[in-house]
């Protein structure tokens, strides 16, 4: 399709012009004219305003600096801002912000109800900015989930830092804070943090804390045999949570559960963490297989659980 979200068109067949602020479907699209009326069009009786600013191409990637000097290295920094568009206010573009010193290497696909479709896919300079996707921003219940995958690099003498991979389902809640000013793009709007870190657990902190003075005094409770990771049983409030706080509450109980085994000195433990996608499953072994004190891991009673279980036996 020729046509993008925000793009100024007329109509073949009669004299009105507007905004492209729908697309409906591969051969329809919904406009929005001079009166604030959408009206849906075939994608055939409309044409490009050429020389129009909203259809004036612009580089993907926008520098904010001037390649500083001695400049800190800055590990962090991942935002996607959401921007209302100045012609057509239903219409909002989100735009990767690096502030980080990294290169990422950024790809963006969106999964409606199982369909994926790839969005973006590009080198995002240290301290740039880019437009990657646009969006009604009246269907945001109907929004697809976005699947974000980025690779940090740099020729700096730094150790290597882990991809992001991050599922994000927006909901209104994420609008419903005020705008702020983003800086890079000059314009107010939404500013939401990707690479935000997850807590870190000390186990060794975590088992000095739970002595006072004596050792018979433990204060955390031992966890059960079989540890229930579904987010229903974690949170009252699921409905209202996206996949990416669904997975970091989630990591973070195993984490405490699996500190409070290692304290109480159990053999063994099952987390039970579904089939889902996978992601789950997929961070749980990664935390076990490096950890000092876990002596090997495996599927938990298949016949019982099937591949939605892993138990973990600790070095006694």
């Amino acid at each position: 399709m020729q046509f993008k979200l925000g793009d100024f068109v007329r109509f073949v067949d009669e004299k009105r012009e507007g905004y492209v602020t729908r697309i409906i479907d591969s051969q329809t699209l919904g406009v929005t004219d001079t009166d604030g009326f959408e009206i849906p069009v075939a994608v055939s009786n409309l044409t490009s305003v050429h020389g129009h600013e909203a259809n004036v191409s612009r580089p993907d990637v926008v520098s904010n600096s001037l390649n500083p000097v001695d400049e800190q290295f800055v590990e962090e920094g991942v935002y996607i801002a959401v921007v209302e568009s100045q012609k057509a206010s239903s219409v909002v573009h989100f735009t990767l912000i690096n502030r980080s010193s990294y290169q990422l290497l950024l790809s963006l696909k969106t999964d409606l109800k199982g369909k994926y479709k790839g969005e973006f896919g590009s080198v995002v300079q240290a301290k740039t900015s880019t437009q990657v996707y646009s969006e009604n921003l009246a269907d945001l219940e109907i929004w697809p989930e976005f699947n974000f995958q980025i690779l940090f690099y740099t020729t700096a003498n730094l150790k290597p830092k882990a991809p992001l991979l991050l599922i994000r389902k927006f909901r209104a809640k994420d609008f419903s804070v005020s705008k702020s000013l983003i800086p890079e793009l000059n314009k107010y709007g939404w500013l939401i943090r990707l690479d935000e870190p997850l807590p870190l657990i000390d186990a060794q902190k975590l088992k000095e804390s739970l002595f006072r003075g004596s050792s018979a005094e433990m204060k955390v409770p031992i966890p059960p045999v079989e540890v229930d990771l579904h987010i229903e049983k974690l949170r009252d409030d699921h409905q209202f949570l996206d996949q990416s706080e669904m997975v970091n509450i989630q990591l973070a109980y195993f984490q405490q559960m699996l500190d409070a085994a290692i304290v109480h000195q159990m053999s063994k433990i099952v987390f039970i963490h579904g089939v889902g996608n996978g992601t789950l499953r997929h961070h749980i072994h990664k935390v076990i297989s490096k950890h000092p004190q876990v002596r090997t891991f495996m599927d938990a009673q298949k016949e019982k659980f099937g591949f939605g279980a892993t138990e973990v036996l600790f070095k006694v």
